[in-house]
């Protein structure tokens, strides 16, 4: 069964600026939560993504267990939207597709995930027991990352 997961937040700060944060890969570590241990393992540019780039990583996403996970630029419309997908990791299927509409207030990002788990019916309880929920926690963690980094800068 496939899944989506689907976030918005408005972000204070001008297209160049999200642009410049969320292409960076080396950015990930900062809006992901410590207990996952993320680290690229490969050499990854400091220039925005590009389609066709390969991103290796470790995680530590459930119970301790630490892997190793790839995954592929698919797609970019440069301060628009790019889209990455799992070459190799613990997902049947992952892609996030990350888009960014400039409006009056500064920029709406909006992230699309898919996913499947393997593992047939296993994986169906498995993602209603825990990895759902995992997920969700994760971009809760990331929303209030980037409250603080772009929302409350020049607030007293």
């Amino acid at each position: 069964m496939i899944y989506q997961i689907e976030l918005t937040q408005q972000l204070n700060c001008d297209i160049q600026t999200a642009w410049d944060f969320f292409s960076s890969p080396h950015n990930l570590a900062k809006i992901t939560p410590k207990d996952m241990e993320f680290v690229i393992v490969n050499d990854v540019p400091e220039k925005p993504v590009y389609a066709g780039q390969i991103i290796d990583y470790k995680v530590t996403p459930l119970f301790g267990v630490r892997m190793k996970w790839r995954t592929k630029i698919t797609h970019v419309q440069h301060h628009e939207s790019f889209t990455d997908l799992q070459v190799n990791g613990p997902y049947k299927l992952w892609r996030h597709f990350h888009e960014f509409m400039p409006n009056e207030e500064g920029v709406l990002m909006r992230d699309l995930v898919t996913y499947e788990l393997p593992f047939g019916f296993i994986g169906r309880i498995a993602n209603k027991l825990i990895v759902r929920k995992k997920l969700v926690s994760i971009f809760k963690y990331r929303y209030y990352v980037l409250e603080k980094m772009f929302n409350t800068q020049n607030q007293s």
